[in-house]
């Protein structure tokens, strides 16, 4: 998970975050139409340290639930999840072609996108060699002059790096 120096970073994460997970995903749909591996999404949930089987038994119980029951009902379960740990859902992409199968995290590919010089052992941006950051820094090059989004460069650069991450598939 990225470590954020100050509220501005966040803030910055926040506004590009769903942006670069979409053109994360068409990217890798524009590669698989032109790539001879098949592609699946994997979604694992990452429990909080020390969580029991039987407390993930009932979050997971509790949230199917939610689907079937009435208004009052879901507020209620509502309730007793806000009291519970809940996971953090790990997205992944599942490549196979033959007898190799790569698994490749969406979100540190996100974080990579997002962020400068992202490193996932830290959670940090490393811009040089002398210093380590105490957290991530934002590509701003990714946001225009009012604070959007650039669609352009969040493209080209999501582009990049998709195909540089097919390039490196063993052939």
């Amino acid at each position: 998970m990225p470590k954020f120096q100050d509220i501005t970073t966040w803030q910055q994460a926040e506004a590009l975050m769903q942006p670069v997970f979409i053109r994360l995903i068409d990217n890798i749909r524009k590669q698989l139409e032109q790539s001879s591996w098949q592609g699946s999404y994997v979604e694992t949930a990452i429990w909080p340290e020390g969580t029991s089987e039987e407390v993930k038994f009932r979050v997971n119980q509790l949230q199917a639930e939610l689907d079937t029951v009435s208004p009052e009902r879901a507020d209620e379960i509502e309730e007793a999840l806000a009291e519970l740990p809940s996971p953090f859902l790990r997205y992944q992409l599942c490549l196979k072609q033959h007898d190799h199968e790569i698994y490749i995290d969406l979100w540190d590919v996100c974080y990579q996108i997002c962020f400068q010089n992202y490193d996932p052992n830290s959670g940090t941006s490393h811009i040089s060699d002398d210093a380590d950051q105490d957290g991530v820094e934002v590509d701003t090059s990714l946001l225009d002059e009012t604070g959007e989004v650039d669609w352009n460069r969040l493209d080209d650069k999501t582009h990049a790096i998709v195909a540089e991450i097919f390039t490196g598939l063993p052939s």
